[in-house]
């Protein structure tokens, strides 16, 4: 069968499976590793190369301490070189709960009677977003379950919904969306209505593995799943976002598997993903989930700093799963993206729900329910930049063009100056006094320390004062 140009269409060309966990398995147990491999690889990284799965896999099985602090202090070291203190805000808005999957990790699954449905109207997706606002947030994912109305027309609908909502100086400069595969052209619908980042989490790589955890609907198809941002690509979203949910199956096979999947996407589309998420299982309504590949937290350190080396330029999304503590200290190994303020409940955003969560109406247990101030604070107190800066996206640098702009220096030379502005924004509007105090002690030591090689500090300088005056959404 030929295809003219005109008459073409992406899903009548089979995508192509690419993960071969034979592979995978084949490089760990391969891999040899000595104190001068590791070093070497370490440095790889450090030079701002990508990593390939032997080197990933020789990482993996450096099972003595002496060379996982190597690591550790690399991921840091890296993390330093290439962010600098920078770290993005923002906050997950759950819209419905409806799916017709059954999985057996999910709180959301079609099978557990148990769980409260709903779907936000529009008049509440407005309520939580001015509540949202109201705090201080400016980026927002949305997640959705997988279910018929949940279609692509209606996802643009709540896209340009949440865009539309404003509060005094609130408004949401950026939305993301977790949720369900697309065909090309619901991929295409999306896109066009101006979301961010497009997130699809495989959950676990292993093709057999897979099939035991996902029983019924769409999702039990792993093929379809994992070659879903390729359509997304095809259909114009060059920003996209990948994740494993560890604790599904063994994590040196996830991490090994998030690594391929990044190299495939760069191999296709030129630019891999803008960030990747690690999420660890958790509690969730009615599950019954095995002991086996429950990941614990050194490992999950670990695994962290790892995928920090191997993937020196994409983004690392740190979960409110995860309790405080944790949060604070992998940090440092290279995530470059936080939540704060997390509420999971249908609705809790204005109706102040979730002090004690609900798992019939939640997803899955966090484990980090501060306020986003609270962790605001917390941030400065450790010297971080907290930054809920837009600008890349709505000056055009995504995809293949921010990566020409990332790889000599374009995260600090522009994202640092973007994250002081709209850290200048919440200590206008939002700030207690004393975190104002330290906000703006954070930003006067990041000016003098971060920004050699920003040569408009004047103008920088400037723009403050103009937000001290009332100007907002002021960007490099």
């Amino acid at each position: 069968m030929q295809f003219t140009p005109e008459k073409y269409r992406i899903e009548d060309r089979p995508m192509k499976p690419f993960i071969d966990a034979d592979e995978i398995e084949s490089f760990l147990k391969e891999a040899k590793p000595d104190k001068e491999k590791v070093e070497a690889i370490i440095q790889k990284s450090l030079d701002k190369q990508r990593l390939n799965l032997q080197e990933v896999a020789t990482l993996l099985q450096a099972d003595d301490p002496e060379l996982i602090e190597h690591i550790k202090e690399g991921a840091r070291e890296l993390k330093r070189k290439v962010y600098g203190n920078r770290i993005v805000l923002f906050a997950p808005l759950y819209i419905g709960n409806h799916c017709t999957n059954n999985c057996k990790y999910c709180g959301f699954r079609v099978t557990n009677t148990e769980a409260e449905r709903m779907t936000l109207t529009d008049e509440e997706i407005v309520e939580e977003v001015e509540a949202l606002e109201d705090n201080g947030q400016k980026r927002l994912i949305l997640v959705y379950g997988e279910h018929p109305k949940y279609n692509a027309d209606y996802i643009a609908h709540t896209v340009e919904t949440v865009y539309n909502v404003k509060k005094g100086n609130g408004e949401i400069r950026r939305v993301n969306i977790n949720a369900a595969p697309l065909d090309f052209e619901g991929f295409k619908k999306v896109h066009e209505a101006g979301i961010g980042t497009y997130q699809i989490f495989q959950e676990t790589y292993h093709p057999e593995v897979y099939k035991s955890y996902h029983l019924g609907g769409k999702k039990a198809d792993y093929n379809y799943r994992l070659t879903s941002l390729d359509r997304a690509m095809e259909a114009g979203i060059d920003d996209v976002g990948l994740g494993a949910l560890f604790g599904l199956y063994d994590w040196k096979f996830e991490v090994m598997a998030l690594v391929r999947h990044t190299n495939h996407l760069e191999a296709c589309y030129n630019v891999g993903p803008h960030t990747l998420s690690f999420p660890r299982i958790t509690d969730s309504t009615s599950i019954d989930m095995p002991d086996k590949y429950m990941v614990n937290d050194e490992d999950f350190k670990r695994l962290v700093a790892i995928l920090r080396l191997a993937v020196p330029y994409t983004g690392m999304i740190l979960t409110a799963r995860e309790s405080p503590s944790v949060r604070k200290e992998v940090i440092e190994f290279g995530v470059s993206q936080i939540d704060g303020g997390t509420k999971l409940e249908l609705g809790s955003y204005h109706d102040s729900k979730n002090e004690e969560q609900n798992l019939n109406r939640e997803q899955f247990m966090i484990n980090d329910n501060r306020s986003l101030n609270e962790i605001i604070d917390e941030l400065l107190d450790t010297g971080k930049l907290p930054s809920f800066c837009t600008a890349c996206y709505r000056l055009g640098r995504t995809g293949e063009h921010f990566m020409e702009f990332s790889v000599p220096g374009f995260i600090k030379r522009y994202c640092t100056p973007n994250a002081i502005l709209t850290l200048s924004e919440y200590l206008v509007d939002y700030a207690s006094d004393n975190t104002a105090k330290k906000g703006w002690e954070v930003i006067e030591n990041t000016i003098n320390t971060e920004l050699d090689r920003f040569k408009n500090i004047e103008e920088l300088r400037d723009r403050i004062e103009k937000i001290k005056q009332g100007e907002r959404d002021l960007y490099f």
